[in-house]
Formats: C-alpha cells, sequence, structure tokens
C-alpha cells in the first residue's frame, strides 16, 4: 500500500521524513506508518523494531531516532 501525492510517494521524495514501524517483513523490510497510510520500506541499514521512528530517504530506512514502546516490557 502506498499514499502518494503527485506521483511522488513520500518516502521516495527529495528529503527524509521520519515514520513509525508498523510491522517487519522477510528480506529486512518493515510496513511504517507514513501519517498518510502505509508504505514498505528496507531496514537493511539500521536496527529498528516494531513501534520505532525511523529517518527514510528514497524508502531505505537512515536512521533510527526513536525507540517505541511496542512489546517493550518492565
Amino acid at each position: 500500500m502506498s499514499e502518494c501525492g503527485d506521483g511522488v510517494c513520500i518516502t521516495c521524495s527529495d528529503r527524509a521524513v521520519e515514520v513509525i514501524v508498523m510491522r517487519l517483513l522477510e528480506d529486512q523490510m518493515a510496513v511504517v506508518d507514513t501519517g498518510a497510510g502505509e508504505e514498505t520500506v528496507s531496514v537493511a541499514l539500521v536496527s529498528a523494531g516494531v513501534g520505532d521512528t525511523i529517518l527514510v530517504h528514497a524508502r531505505e530506512a537512515i536512521a533510527v531516532v526513536g525507540a517505541g514502546t511496542m512489546g517493550a516490557g518492565p
């Protein structure tokens, strides 16, 4: 799924955007919430988990900017 405006996907634009990891997939991919919908991105360069906020550019996660709380224990 992808929410694209004017033919440009949010995570493929010319800027990096913060998104939230919704679920991890095989082959170092993840489904993320862009705030305007869900997109699939690569998380091969980072150690991201479900609930983490990651910085994405050109469908590639380039940094983890916030640890999520999903699945966190006491």
